[in-house]
């Protein structure tokens, strides 16, 4: 890892302000990369880019390898002569996303965008190459997508036996008959890999790096586990025997039941990991680093059955550990390695940091965690060297404003005692991550704007209501940019 010091904002694209129910890679997010380079800051975190259910949980995409068509730029369509004016909703105020709303007017306009790219000759040449080198997971997300619609939307288990079970004559067949809705599908991919691409190449050259994330796993209804049904403990009907979660800890008493079918280690080790490196390469793609959500599933990861009720009745098994980077560094990695940051948070034991730093990735510091007492990990004079991110919270936590509204009296009167200030402030955490020994140091865009915990983005455990939080587009302000840039600048990032 690259030790120089830096400092960033973790927020998802979808928190932007805009005028159309949700952020976009349009203007907004140019007007972003713009106030990073001007507050000092020189990264940008995101969520996962996927494809979306109806929950909008960016840790539940149709395809570990898509874009999330609700991110593609509507002013970008009009200004590209995609849409004629009348073909875009009214603008609206900026307000919590209402994904069942955003998908039903995105998904009408990139319907007219791909007519009107056919009736203007078609997509250019640069759609063309598009098609040939994402051809890998292209052509099976975009008959999956196909699928999904012909279907209502019903999960591929459900699907025509012989569409689920990717019978070789059904699926010739179905290529054939939904052949332009799968080329609308590609069109669209075309489209967000384009506006991201501006987004990304604007931000590089502003001095800022994105900072992706990658899921340990995948959902069951996916283009991803519908492909490749053999990388995955699936019945014969294809429903997951074995999911994913976490045993009971820090954000829920009874685990997390995930629900994600569990991979067949051993059958991708005989692949030589080929679905795993091909993964990776798409992400370093499309993020100058990326954070690893779930680290600790690779030394050993929590086992369910799929007919468990809650992620107690669970066990630890084995995971792949370090054979799978080396054969990712070595079929990816440059001299300096990988550039993957490990979510190391939760139940970490010293096997689990035995593989982070044998893989050679720095771990994750959350100030929230920390005011116990002074043997506590999190606490910055405990870090033992550079190779670390350190945050005040993640999209799993409360806001610090909430959190610390709700603390207990012996975590308030440590962290009092630890800032040496009576009426601690949000800001005084951003100064402490700031501060810290840690290379890299990211604050929430709700922590810089001390939000309380109306602002959260994900409360763990809570099926539905979260990932709405957006900006209300004038908080961007010059006295902010300004303190950032000072706090920046005064220690040395």
């Amino acid at each position: 890892m690259d030790t120089s010091r830096s400092a960033g904002i973790l927020l998802h694209p979808t928190s932007l302000a805009g005028p159309y129910g949700i952020g976009e890679f349009g203007p907004e997010a140019l007007r972003f990369v713009e106030f990073l380079k001007e507050a000092g800051q020189g990264l940008w975190q995101v969520l996962p880019l996927g494809p979306t259910g109806p929950e909008g949980s960016p840790y539940s995409a149709y395809s570990a390898f898509a874009g999330n068509p609700l991110l593609i730029s509507t002013d970008r369509l009009l200004s590209d002569g995609l849409l004629e004016p009348e073909q875009v909703p009214a603008r609206t105020p900026p307000g919590p996303v209402d994904y069942a709303a955003v998908d039903s007017s995105k998904r009408e306009m990139l319907r007219r965008a791909y007519t009107n790219a056919k009736k203007g000759g078609g997509p250019d040449k640069s759609f063309e190459r598009f098609r040939e080198e994402e051809r890998g997971w292209l052509e099976d997300y975009a008959l999956y997508a196909a699928f999904k619609e012909k279907f209502g939307g019903e999960p591929w288990v459900r699907w025509d036996r012989q569409l689920a079970r990717r019978e070789p004559a059904a699926l010739k067949e179905a290529r054939v008959e939904l052949s332009d809705d799968v080329l609308r599908h590609e069109f669209v991919q075309f489209l967000f890999y384009k506006h991201y691409g501006t987004v990304k190449k604007a931000a590089n050259e502003a001095g800022v790096e994105i900072v992706g994330d990658l899921p340990i796993f995948v959902s069951h209804d996916s283009a991803d586990v519908w492909a490749n049904q053999r990388l995955f403990y699936l019945d014969d009907g294809g429903s997951p025997t074995v999911v994913a979660g976490v045993p009971p800890d820090y954000f829920s008493e009874t685990g997390q039941l995930w629900g994600n079918p569990l991979y067949r280690w051993d059958v991708m080790e005989e692949e030589g990991y080929a679905w795993w490196i091909s993964r990776l390469r798409q992400a370093l793609t499309l993020y100058d680093a990326t954070r690893i959500d779930h680290f600790r599933g690779f030394e050993s990861y929590w086992e369910i059955p799929a007919t468990a009720g809650t992620a107690k009745e669970g066990r630890w098994v084995e995971g792949p550990g370090l054979k799978l980077f080396r054969a990712l560094r070595g079929s990816l990695g440059g001299a300096d390695g990988l550039p993957l940051i490990a979510e190391d948070l939760g139940i970490i034991t010293p096997p689990v940091e035995g593989l982070r730093d044998a893989a050679g990735l720095p771990g994750m510091k959350v100030l929230q965690f920390a005011f116990s007492g002074p043997d506590n990990p999190y606490l910055p004079h405990n870090y033992r060297d550079a190779n670390l991110v350190a945050y005040t919270g993640t999209h799993d936590n409360d806001t610090t404003a909430g959190w610390w509204a709700s603390a207990s009296e012996e975590e308030r009167r440590f962290a009092r005692r630890y800032l040496g200030k009576e009426d601690a402030s949000v800001w005084d955490f951003v100064r402490l991550a700031h501060a810290s020994v840690a290379a890299r140091s990211i604050i929430p865009m709700q922590d810089v704007l001390a939000l309380g915990s109306g602002s959260r983005m994900n409360t763990p455990g809570r099926a539905s209501g979260n990932w709405a939080w957006r900006m209300n587009g004038d908080e961007l302000a010059r006295a902010l940019t300004s303190d950032l840039r000072e706090i920046a600048e005064l220690y040395g990032r």
